[in-house]
């Protein structure tokens, strides 16, 4: 089964074929979608995403919600890039168009938890309010824009995918341009990997160091309400000695 949905042969050779070319000045409606697609709504999901982890930064993640929420931002991440890394090298047919569907719907809940998450641990600020909403409907773009250009293939799926090709995962018969797969590459790995790995790094680290604190002070803590490190709680005798 597994053969049948990525038959290797077919992607041994998918460099081979001419790449896609995306005009730069047509006005045609497809070439005009496409350049927004490729070089507005993806790239741009880059930035929001950069300055969520900063909001995170700055209230302080690593002591509040910590690992938890930092995790749930790593599954955010898998939802949106595994859907985007198909639309970007595989054939859209009912099968990608299937998985960017239920991977937008598996986004949106993740988006609920994160946030219930995070409003008992932390301050959410209006600011990073409005750029989840960003987060949120990016992805939406993304999948609405995709459809549109691919309209034959939304029918396909409705009406179940008879084809013989339709639920094989195939590479596209003109790739994209590799320039710009590793430009978008490099903007996703700076923008998004690395700050996101860095955030979950920086809260397994506190999780890891707070314990070792509070034995080697051997006195309980009081609970953090105010998102700062917990500081350990002094009885009235030992304030008298």
């Amino acid at each position: 089964m597994a053969l049948r949905v990525l038959p290797r042969k077919a992607w041994r050779n998918w460099r081979r074929s001419a790449d896609l070319r995306v005009p730069l000045h047509s006005t045609e409606v497809e070439d005009a979608s496409r350049r927004f697609l490729l070089y507005g709504a993806l790239p741009l999901w880059v930035l929001p995403g950069l300055a969520d982890w900063w909001m995170h930064r700055r209230t302080r993640i690593e002591h509040t919600s910590g690992t938890k929420e930092s995790a749930v931002h790593a599954l955010m991440m898998s939802e949106a890039g595994a859907p985007v890394l198909m639309g970007l090298l595989a054939r859209v047919n009912p099968l990608v168009l299937s998985v960017m569907g239920g991977a937008a719907l598996a986004h949106g809940a993740t988006a609920v938890w994160d946030v219930s998450l995070a409003v008992g641990e932390r301050e959410v600020r209006p600011i990073e309010q409005h750029i989840h909403s960003f987060l949120e409907v990016l992805p939406l773009t993304a999948l609405a824009f995709t459809a549109c250009l691919h309209a034959d293939q939304v029918r396909a799926t409705l009406r179940g995918g008879p084809g013989p090709q339709d639920w094989r995962l195939l590479p596209k018969e003109h790739p994209l341009p590799a320039t710009y797969l590793a430009g978008l590459a490099g903007a996703v790995v700076c923008g998004v990997v690395v700050p996101y790995a860095e955030e979950l790094w920086r809260c397994r680290r506190a999780a890891s160091a707070e314990p070792a604190v509070s034995t080697a002070s051997g006195l309980p803590t009081a609970p953090d309400v105010s998102g700062v490190p917990a500081v350990p709680a002094v009885s009235a005798e030992g304030s008298r000695r």
